[in-house]
């Protein structure tokens, strides 16, 4: 007997839903229920590996080790197949990977109380933008974790299409929709017929006018506004006294960035931010940046940016927090400030959607529904772009985070019974 889950493994969050009784469910993964946050911590006192919120709690609590978030970004990259050092071993990336597809296969399973050997997985449009060799080697890559894992039986499906097949179990007529998957990495985009006489049909093909995806998520909203109104307190913007040459940027560009934190705690780096304090004409700001990189706070200072990120959708203004950093530090973010800086994206973002309805061949007018899901769709700048293009009267939303793994668990349950 096959048993089949629909997986998705996200930037941020990741959620498995299995089948029971006939009925696709979300398997509880975690205390608080079926999200799991996608991060690994590397506990160098025990030599195990911890997974989601108990990565976090475990690295925020300041126990040596390495935090590994935001994974999937790397998959269409060669770093997938690149060895990192825990400790005094190595690991490849796809291997990190793979410890956590294997946690979430067996708390799955754990949670039905059977084991699983198939898997519907969830998928971005593109894993890249313009690259359709990355594209397969993203996907080739996830095949080939899965299969190691114990899964006999593994297809995709790109995740708006698994949003729209989650939100058509609530349409009671016929309507063109269009599906705006945005997460923590990529935002995706399908048109597709939806009815209740469609729900059951497995082959879609002639129902799906276009799909469509760019590389923007969450974590790059993450970065700029960590650049516009974090970076500043620990020293980007101000200046050496050699040359009046300014502090470097990629060092902040880096530091802002979720994939390449690690990165940074390094000897190498270590002297160099040292040797910046030295020369910098405002030695505090520099020496809160040795702080972050001598105690490892990148991932800290990274939390509190999105936590600033995520409080700004309701909020005008609000502090990002940085006292771990050093006592009662905290840097002013406002609304008006974030989406300045992230004004490309927003550009990038509506531009997106209107490439989605050319390759439809469908006019704004045309779209009776814009289903929005995915965590970063609650982001207001963003919403903005979408509403740019389609009227945000048609907006319709589900279950942010679990609306692609409720539908590819649907899939899940007709493609393999």
């Amino acid at each position: 007997m096959t048993r089949a889950c629909g997986l998705d493994f996200g930037t941020s969050n990741s959620a498995v839903g299995v089948i029971r009784d006939g009925r696709a469910e979300l398997a509880r993964l975690e205390r608080e229920g079926a999200l799991i946050p996608s991060a690994i911590f590397f506990d160098f006192e025990t030599n195990k590996p911890l997974f989601g919120a108990e990565a976090i709690e475990t690295y925020m609590g300041q126990v040596e080790g390495r935090l590994m978030r935001a994974l999937k970004s790397i998959l269409a990259t060669p770093l997938m197949k690149e060895a990192t050092l825990l400790k005094t071993q190595r690991i490849t990336f796809e291997a990190v990977i793979g410890l956590f597809v294997a946690e979430m296969k067996a708390r799955a399973e754990a949670a039905l109380g059977a084991p699983i050997d198939a898997v519907v997985h969830g998928r971005p449009v593109h894993f890249v933008d313009g690259d359709a060799a990355a594209d397969r080697f993203a996907e080739d890559t996830l095949r080939v974790i899965a299969e190691n894992r114990g899964f006999k039986h593994v297809s995709f499906q790109y995740e708006p299409l698994a949003a729209a097949r989650a939100y058509e179990a609530s349409v009671r007529e016929e309507t063109l929709a269009l599906i705006c998957d945005i997460g923590g990495g990529t935002s995706d985009f399908s048109v597709i017929r939806l009815a209740p006489e469609r729900r059951a049909r497995t082959e879609r093909k002639d129902d799906i006018l276009a799909n469509y995806g760019i590389r923007l998520g969450g974590t790059d909203l993450d970065r700029h506004l960590s650049l516009e109104a974090a970076m500043p307190a620990l020293g980007l913007g101000s200046f050496l006294h050699t040359k009046t040459l300014p502090m470097p940027r990629q060092l902040y560009a880096d530091l802002a960035h979720w994939p390449s934190i690690n990165q940074l705690y390094t000897p190498a780096t270590r002297r160099m931010v040292r040797e910046l304090e030295a020369d910098a004409v405002e030695p505090a700001k520099a020496r809160r940046l040795r702080t972050v990189i001598e105690k490892h706070l990148g991932h800290q200072l990274a939390f509190s940016v999105e936590a600033a990120k995520i409080a700004l959708s309701a909020e005008d203004e609000t502090p990002i927090e940085m006292g771990f950093i050093e006592p009662g530090l905290s840097a002013p973010a406002s609304r008006d400030g974030f989406e300045d800086a992230v004004a490309t994206e927003r550009a990038r973002m509506a531009a997106a959607v209107k490439e989605t309805l050319a390759r439809a061949g469908t006019a704004a007018e045309e779209i009776g529904t814009v289903f929005l899901t995915g965590g970063s769709s609650r982001v207001p700048v963003l919403r903005k772009a979408i509403a740019s293009v389609v009227s945000p009267n048609k907006f319709r939303a589900g279950d942010d985070m679990l609306s692609v793994a409720m539908g590819l668990t649907e899939e899940a349950r007709l493609r393999y019974g």
